[in-house]
């Protein structure tokens, strides 16, 4: 798997991504990403990739010339190492809000192309050229797309072989099956006068998974009741018939 983030602050990519598991999983191969700094392909002899939008308004928009230059250079180095076009991620306020499906979707991609906006956003012709998919991260505003492509490659990345340590990792923590993650618990058994669940100290697997079951679904009707709602009606309980 590997990224390539189109970017204006490729410093800013480079020094969030360069560290902890993704640094380590880069080291080790597993994935890899590249900064690639749309700066560099304009034609404009001031460097500059923004102008004043047409119509009037606050701010400066990202010009379409540097920021189609730039992926379809990107895609033909794609291309030349004999795989196909990427999928092209536009991360925008506009898009699909961003979950673990899109997440596992993304995952199964050799390549990907994450496009960041700045300043009031990028023109509309080249989005219509060039994006294959919007995200969004959130319903809120940020200064530019370099956190939410940050965010998108943690997350893919978590699905890629390899990279977590413990290969169950990714398999039981939050909206994996639908539902929010259990409390967990680790040494000493009691702290602040708060003592280990005494099911967890048990040993008996069977109560301790029925004891994480509960706990999820406590947890998930608590903070995310859209997600408990929708989980309870694709697995709605069962109710044992009383003998006659």
């Amino acid at each position: 798997m590997k990224y390539h983030i189109l970017t204006l602050f490729p410093e800013m990519i480079e020094s969030g991504l360069n560290t902890s598991i993704l640094g380590r999983a880069k080291a080790a191969g597993y994935i890899d990403f590249e900064a690639v700094n749309i700066r560099d392909y304009t034609e404009n002899k001031h460097n500059r990739v923004d102008d004043y939008t047409y119509g009037g308004g606050a701010g400066m928009l990202m010009q379409a010339q540097p920021v189609y230059d730039c992926c379809e250079a990107v895609q033909s180095r794609i291309e030349s190492d004999g795989r196909k076009r990427s999928r092209v991620v536009f991360v925008t306020p506009r898009g699909y809000t961003f979950n673990q499906s899109m997440a596992e979707d993304l995952a199964k991609e050799e390549d990907i192309i994450i496009l960041c906006g700045h300043y009031e956003g990028i023109d509309e012709r080249v989005l219509e050229e060039v994006v294959t998919d919007y995200i969004s991260i959130g319903d809120f505003v940020l200064t530019g797309g370099e956190l939410p492509a940050m965010v998108l490659v943690d997350c893919i990345s978590r699905l890629v072989p390899g990279v977590l340590s413990n290969s169950e990792s990714s398999e039981i923590e939050s909206f994996s099956n639908g539902l929010l993650e259990y409390p967990q618990y680790s040494r000493p058994e009691e702290w602040h006068g708060k003592k280990v669940p005494e099911v967890l100290l048990s040993g008996h697997h069977a109560n301790i998974e029925k004891w994480r079951l509960e706990q999820s679904l406590e947890q998930t009707k608590r903070f995310r009741p859209d997600l408990y709602d929708d989980y309870m009606e694709k697995n709605p309980p069962v109710t044992k018939k009383r003998k006659k």
